[in-house]
């Protein structure tokens, strides 16, 4: 059997230390009630699967639950297109 992804629309940010990135990865994070920490460049989220690191430029996905993820930049591209709000 095979099987295609569901279109969802979902939020997304891009994680780039230093610069405007953080404050809207945060603004996107306190939507949900995620625990979350920095250490240094890179930015530790507390996920269903237990505490995942992002590094600089990783994506960080609110999904259809709510839920907060990175996703390295290659893996977005393939997976998600940008739509018109």
């Amino acid at each position: 059997m095979k099987y295609r992804k569901k279109p969802v629309v979902i939020e997304a940010e891009q994680w780039i230390f230093g610069e405007e990135g953080p404050s809207k990865v945060i603004e996107l994070l306190q939507k949900t009630p995620v625990d979350y920490r920095f250490e240094g460049e890179k930015l530790k989220i507390q996920t269903l699967e237990g505490w995942i690191t992002a590094s600089s430029g990783d994506y960080i996905i609110r999904g259809v639950e709510g839920e907060c993820h990175p996703c390295k930049p290659d893996i977005f591209e393939k997976t998600y297109e940008r739509v018109e709000e």
